[in-house]
């Protein structure tokens, strides 16, 4: 076997041989063939005045600059009732980090930095929290139990989360199947982090306890697009009420994903439902390449003959001219290489797009050793960091193997540490398969990791908090004012001929009430006026910025104005881009500014002849088509708004004839 590895081409190899495929031509049998399996954890911010279990304001958001006051927190972690620690816990412990609060006294209080018991929980959070999982067809718990959970991760200072379980056992209507809900939890939503640079994590306090809801589905869904079809109806379910958040952040889901053999993995806070399909299918294949790598490990060494070496560089020794090896001189950092033994082609595996398993160790390295990127070197990269002699002549001093691999790593003596043990820990995890851990994600589709996976039972009772009961009358009150199921509107929607692009803008937008209040005060035609929003005013939306005083009712106005007119409904569109900019001009004053006319069928159809004998004046052939065309365009603008067009289309058809 050569002692040389090419790391672009063992990636294409390694990429060939665990089957990956792009997503974008990857079948269902792609996914069978890996064992594809995910579920969703889908958090929705509500709409309320003041926080969950205080009184300060919702929505206020303070820029990173605008805050009154600073607390500094470190983890220190506990040993259980059962004589364990917390995985997570021991992890955030060893990176020595600086939790950093920057507090506001508008938006935070004494009860966000636990110095103050909690308020009784908001019932107007509660209210909307039962509603939605009435909704979700969950079972609403007869009494409501306030627990703790661990939050271990620095984003809340307290260390735990106030939530609570309202409902058990529903389940959503997608297309195809029907996906089942664990649970419903109403809960405080966390800081937001700043910056994470080094021994430092800088949270603000703004967001922190604000009331927000999870719903949590089975791990039931078996393809990319069926998990963002699943999202996609639990945030439109979410919407539906008006009762919810929208925005940047009010709206974030965890994605479970595993692969047949693999681990949970928890793809972290992911904004955007579109981005959804391209995470989960890269984190599917990057467990799928991890087996494979582990598969032909074993095939080598066995975990007990498995014995990782390390040494300590002498910068004076080698003639390194990486900059950042250059710079331990100066500030006396230390520098080590680690030989890895049996690893050679592992290194240089694919594992996502662009990345490969050395990328999975640096990636640790950043976060729990606190070594800022770049922080490794090893033998199988592209780039020329360290010469072949140097290299050479460490792989003799540490008695390497022809299949061993390499990798070099420097920082501060206080992190080497530590550093150390991520990376001979990471490489030994391995032997086991696929680690279970929480990652962050990357529009592109990859993601990187964040910390390890927190253990099950971190849950506990908050003694601070009483039961609050639940009455059946409530639970029968609050159900009697419930909007339209999803499912039941996707129906109507494809029932009355809407094109299905244009679902998705009236789900999200909440805009289906007000299609069917139109619809039914004004008698219009269901598919005339969905299409309008969901076609129309969607172009408009992406591409003016509203008036302040735009709303949807300004909307229902303009349809009940062109009704009492016996206006056609096609002016709607020439109407709407006015009233999105000015919603207070009277509507009269709009048609005036469009320089419209009120004429008859009759009016309108007099000049065709006329036309027809001017069109035969300039026209360039004889098809009848192009005549009829020409007419039509003569004709159109004063045809908008009293007429359909197709009407006089035929009109001048005939009379062509």
């Amino acid at each position: 076997m050569s002692t040389k590895i090419t790391p672009k081409q063992n990636y294409e190899l390694t990429r060939q041989q665990i089957g990956y495929v792009d997503r974008r031509i990857a079948t269902p049998e792609d996914y069978r063939r890996i064992g594809f399996k995910s579920g969703l954890e889908v958090h929705q911010q509500l709409a309320t005045k003041e926080k969950l279990f205080c009184h300060c304001p919702c929505g206020v958001f303070q820029k990173n600059g605008d805050y009154d006051a600073e607390v500094i927190r470190h983890m220190r972690p506990a040993m259980s009732e059962l004589g364990g620690y917390d995985g997570t816990a021991l992890m955030e412990f060893k990176t020595r980090k600086n939790i950093i609060y920057r507090i506001n006294n508008e938006t935070a209080c004494t009860y966000e930095v636990d110095d103050t018991p909690p308020f009784k929980i908001n019932p107007e959070a509660l209210e909307i929290a039962l509603k939605i999982s009435l909704l979700s067809k969950l079972n609403v718990v007869g009494e409501v139990h306030i627990t703790r959970k661990q939050y271990l991760d620095g984003s809340i200072p307290t260390g735990f989360q106030r939530t609570a379980i309202l409902g058990v056992n529903g389940h959503i209507q997608l297309r195809n199947k029907k996906v089942n809900l664990i649970q419903l939890s109403i809960e405080e939503d966390s800081c937001r982090e700043i910056a994470d640079v080094g021994h430092e994590r800088w949270y603000k306090t703004d967001r922190l306890g604000m009331p927000l809801i999870e719903t949590v589905t089975a791990p039931e869904l078996v393809t990319p697009d069926e998990l963002r079809e699943a999202a996609e109806y639990i945030r439109f379910l979410n919407r539906s009420t008006g009762l919810v958040r929208t925005g940047m952040g009010a709206g974030r889901e965890d994605v479970n994903v595993s692969c047949r053999g693999g681990s949970r993995v928890e793809i972290k806070g992911v904004a955007h439902n579109k981005w959804i399909p391209e995470l989960s299918h890269n984190e599917a294949f990057r467990q799928w390449a991890l087996l494979h790598i582990r598969k032909l490990l074993l095939e080598r060494i066995t975990k007990e003959k498995w014995q990782p070496r390390h040494m300590e560089l002498d910068p004076h020794e080698f003639k390194f001219t990486y900059l950042l090896l250059v710079e331990c001189k100066e500030k006396k950092h230390k520098i080590i290489a680690i030989n890895i033994p049996e690893f050679k082609g592992f290194l240089s595996h694919f594992t996502q797009p662009e990345q490969v398993f050395a990328d999975e160790i640096s990636q640790r390295l950043k976060v729990i050793a606190c070594i800022e990127k770049p922080n490794m070197i090893h033998s199988e990269q592209e780039d020329v960091l360290i010469s072949d002699h140097d290299f050479a002549t460490i792989r003799t001093k540490m008695g390497a193997k022809n299949k061993d691999a390499q990798i070099i790593i420097w920082g501060p003596e206080e992190d080497i540490e530590t550093a150390i043990e991520t990376v001979i820990e990471r490489c030994e995890m391995i032997f086991d398969g696929v680690p279970n851990e929480t990652r962050k994600s990357f529009a592109d589709g990859t993601t990187i990791f964040e910390r390890v996976l927190p253990g099950a039972d971190r849950m506990y009772p908050d003694t601070d908090s009483c039961p609050i009961p639940l009455s059946d009358e409530y639970i029968e009150r609050l159900g009697k004012d419930l909007p339209q199921d999803i499912s039941k509107r996707i129906e109507l929607l494809s029932k009355w001929g809407v094109p299905e692009d244009a679902f998705h803008f009236i789900l999200s937008k909440n805009i289906y009430p007000i299609i069917d209040e139109i619809c039914s005060r004004f008698l219009f035609d269901p598919k005339r006026v969905a299409i309008f929003f969901g076609h129309t005013y969607k172009n408009i939306v992406g591409k003016q910025k509203a008036h302040t005083d735009f709303n949807y009712r300004k909307l229902v106005g303009l349809f009940k104005f062109i009704h009492e007119q016996g206006l056609h409904i096609n002016i709607a569109k020439y109407l709407l881009p006015i009233l999105y900019q000015h919603p207070s001009m009277e509507f009269n004053s709009m048609l005036t500014a469009l320089k419209f006319k009120k004429r008859s069928l009759e009016e309108l159809a007099a000049p065709i002849d006329f036309l027809a004998e001017k069109y035969r004046d300039i026209r360039k052939t004889d098809e009848q088509d192009d005549a009829a065309n020409w007419i039509m365009g003569q004709l159109h603008k004063q045809a908008i708004g009293n007429i359909e067009l197709r009407d006089l289309r035929e009109i001048i058809d005939k009379r062509l004839q």
